[in-house]
């Protein structure tokens, strides 16, 4: 009976060639995904959402329509891919804020700051896009179930920060920040969108201003005279956003 040769991590030749085709195969498709996404972008931004169709999509990325719906079912699922792309690249970006070792403000700020620099190269279009996802029921809004996993990585920035700062504040506010914070964003992404001063310099000047004012509160949020304002404003926002109670 013939033998099987076997390489010195114990694999065969075959499978190891299997492997690789494997690993070749998912590089190939994520670069059509990559190609399927930048195309609708850049469509989006020239035409409209409304006035880009799957197979322009498709025929500006090379693919067949039929490619373009395999990876995406529908254009909302091409801007969700966009938003979850900008918060990787925002979480990469701010790892070394979240590590560092300045104070609560400081790091608040910087992170803010990278968000702005993470979504300029989008401004002149980003409006389209706020719009489709202030639609009612749209998959793409930042509270839909479609977006928990862009949702869950922004607000793992600020579990980060809030955990590892050493001002002292309310417990309930403590465990309520996160989400204040990344609602605080959303405001902020709005106003930034709205923002026609060169560089949107107005926004990046709302954040300086805001956060001292905002650290400023949260300390205080640990007085004895705040602790009801702090109670009704935490019942405010489970009332407007329920899942921030979870």
């Amino acid at each position: 009976m013939g033998s099987v040769t076997h390489t010195d991590n114990g694999s065969s030749p075959a499978a190891e060639q299997a492997a690789r085709g494997r690993a070749a195969d998912t590089s190939r498709g994520e670069q059509t995904r990559q190609a399927i996404v930048s195309s609708a972008i850049r469509l989006f931004g020239e035409a409209g959402y409304e006035k880009t169709t799957m197979r322009a999509i498709a025929a500006d990325a090379g693919v067949s329509v039929g490619n373009a719906y395999y990876y995406f079912p529908a254009k909302e699922a091409l801007v969700s891919e966009f938003y979850l792309e900008l918060q990787r690249e925002h979480l990469a970006r701010v790892e070394p804020i979240l590590n560092g070792g300045t104070s609560f403000g400081d790091r608040l700020t910087a992170i803010l700051r990278e968000g702005i620099e993470v979504w300029a190269p989008h401004h002149a279009f980003a409006g389209r896009f706020i719009g489709i996802a202030a639609v009612p029921g749209s998959p793409v809004s930042p509270f839909s179930t479609a977006s928990s996993e862009s949702r869950e990585l922004a607000t793992s920035i600020f579990h980060r920060l809030v955990d590892s700062t050493d001002v002292k504040m309310d417990p309930q506010l403590r465990a309520r920040l996160p989400q204040l914070l990344w609602l605080a964003q959303l405001g902020l992404v709005v106003y930034w969108v709205h923002d026609t001063t060169p560089g949107q310099r107005r926004t990046r000047s709302v954040v300086d201003l805001a956060v001292p004012y905002l650290e400023y509160l949260v300390g205080a949020s640990r007085m004895k005279i705040f602790r009801p304002l702090t109670t009704r404003g935490l019942t405010l926002l489970e009332a407007v956003w329920p899942r921030a109670a979870g």
